[in-house]
């Protein structure tokens, strides 16, 4: 999907909404259990109920790795499901990879060829040669982790080099690197003040932004110095949408969570013209 086509959808569905699909066999309704694919059925029924207000979705992978090989067919099956009903939606592979070389490009292969992910996030502590066969794939995102919203993000990220913040390393060393127009970032929601001096760097990028919802983040913050001329912004919610309800009502419930949020949005929009 091309940058261009992810802002067709932002303005068309008034939303700049990415669900984080971190699905759980703990937390989903009991019910759900008894069926065959318990991970999938639970994904197909928030994907129903909110397509229509969000322009992402972005499975946490870590979450299907964890039960294995039926963890990795129902991401297939997510997918699967995604693409073949809803293609206008920007998907991420929240997998948090970052190697060198060939590692990295058979990384690539199997989130952008095989399982048709539209974008990855990478951590870039090893740097070029580890990102850089990522953006080697036309119409295919890499979303480097910039300031994550964690607690620990201190020990490293905000760490002055040379009088520099070791994020701002990343933002500016990275935008040399070869296909840097296919560059997104990770910058959390609980990090909104950063955002400024961030978009001084990386003015027309977009920024995918986690920690709005249940980790207390700030949408009108995060708006406010973070957006940008075409919005540039991806703001997840995952466990304050998904988890809503433990009952039967869960879609519906994840509805309502996932359009409170997308009416935010959409004021902030407007306030924009």
């Amino acid at each position: 999907m091309t940058t261009q086509n992810l802002i067709g959808q932002i303005h068309k569905k008034k939303s700049f909404l990415c669900i984080g699909l971190d699905t759980d066999l703990d937390k989903i309704p009991s019910y759900l259990l008894e069926t065959e694919d318990p991970v999938f059925e639970f994904n197909k029924g928030i994907i129903d109920a909110t397509h229509h207000l969000c322009v992402a979705y972005k499975p946490n992978i870590a979450f299907y790795e964890a039960y294995g090989l039926k963890g990795w067919k129902a991401l297939e099956k997510t997918m699967d499901y995604i693409n073949t009903n809803y293609p206008e939606l920007f998907t991420i592979a929240d997998a948090k990879r970052g190697d060198i070389g060939n590692t990295s490009t058979r990384y690539a292969k199997a989130f952008f060829e095989d399982l048709k992910f539209d974008s990855i996030t990478i951590a870039p502590y090893m740097g070029k040669d580890s990102v850089e066969p990522f953006l080697t794939f036309g119409d295919k995102h890499t979303i480097l982790l910039a300031l994550t919203s964690n607690i620990g993000a201190f020990d490293f990220q905000t760490k002055k080099i040379e009088g520099s913040e070791l994020y701002l390393e990343v933002l500016k060393t990275s935008q040399t690197y070869k296909g840097a127009e296919n560059l997104m970032y990770v910058v959390g929601a609980t990090k909104a003040l950063y955002l400024a001096e961030i978009r001084k760097i990386v003015p027309n990028s977009f920024l995918l932004v986690p920690g709005v919802g249940a980790q207390g983040g700030s949408l009108q913050d995060v708006c406010k110095y973070g957006m940008n001329a075409t919005i540039g912004l991806l703001v997840n919610s995952s466990r304050g949408i998904i988890y809503a309800s433990d009952g039967e009502d869960y879609a519906l419930a994840a509805r309502q969570k996932a359009e409170e949020l997308q009416l935010q949005m959409q004021e902030e929009l407007e306030k924009i013209g």
